[in-house]
């Protein structure tokens, strides 16, 4: 990619997203482009369509998805399969139908099967049953990633898709209900904290709010 690339990141205020967006600013890539789920909701296909029509982005990295901890993938089973496939299949075909040069799809190691020999080998993908609190996801990303290579043999484009392993840090999501355990920890242990010393105010005041942070934007595909 030019430093002049015009690089679509989508979702890309979320972990892994800001994460991809600040190391290409640190890269000195200038011409970044990005949306929130209140600007563009890329569950609607038409949406997408005349996004992707207006911008016409030459590189796109797919970091958008509803993601959550056990709990929040054991609950809203539907959400998450619903969701994630229309994401996935909005962007990724309207990457081939405007020429991309080429996509890079965020997976999740929850692809492979629960019982799967250590450590994990690509092969071992679609070899026994998934882990079934959150089957309705991985089921979702594991479509993405033969998406992205049925696209690549019938009509030779060039997405590609990488599985990054249990991440946290700036951008995270601390709900108590919907977080991932890394971050619900240090969420309980800053609460914990706060009732240790006896600071009321904030303990109010971080209770009041969805997950710890003062803004509310919808994480939906952040």
């Amino acid at each position: 990619m030019e430093s002049n690339s015009k690089i679509y990141v989508a979702g890309h205020k979320g972990l892994v997203g800001s994460a991809i967006w600040r190391n290409l600013q640190s890269k000195g890539y200038t011409n970044l482009i990005g949306r929130t789920f209140a600007e563009l909701d890329l569950r609607n296909q038409l949406a997408v369509e005349q996004f992707f029509a207006a911008e016409n982005p030459e590189y796109v990295i797919l970091a958008a998805a509803r993601v959550g901890g056990i709990m929040a993938n054991n609950t809203y089973r539907a959400d998450f399969i619903y969701d994630n496939l229309m994401v996935q299949n909005n962007v990724i075909h309207q990457a081939y139908v405007n020429g991309v040069k080429k996509l890079l799809f965020l997976g999740s190691t929850c692809i492979y099967p629960k019982e799967a020999p250590q450590p994990m080998k690509e092969e071992y993908l679609l070899t026994g049953p998934l882990e079934y609190t959150n089957e309705p996801y991985a089921i979702a990303k594991i479509a993405g990633i033969k998406m992205c290579e049925s696209y690549n043999i019938q009509y030779g484009t060039n997405f590609i898709s990488v599985m990054p392993t249990n991440q946290y840090g700036p951008n995270d999501n601390f709900d108590l209900e919907k977080s991932h355990v890394l971050p619900a920890l240090l969420r309980k242990v800053h609460l914990g904290k706060l009732l240790e010393v006896g600071n009321f105010d904030a303990l109010r005041e971080d209770l009041g709010t969805e997950d710890g942070r003062q803004e509310t934007e919808d994480r939906r595909q952040d």
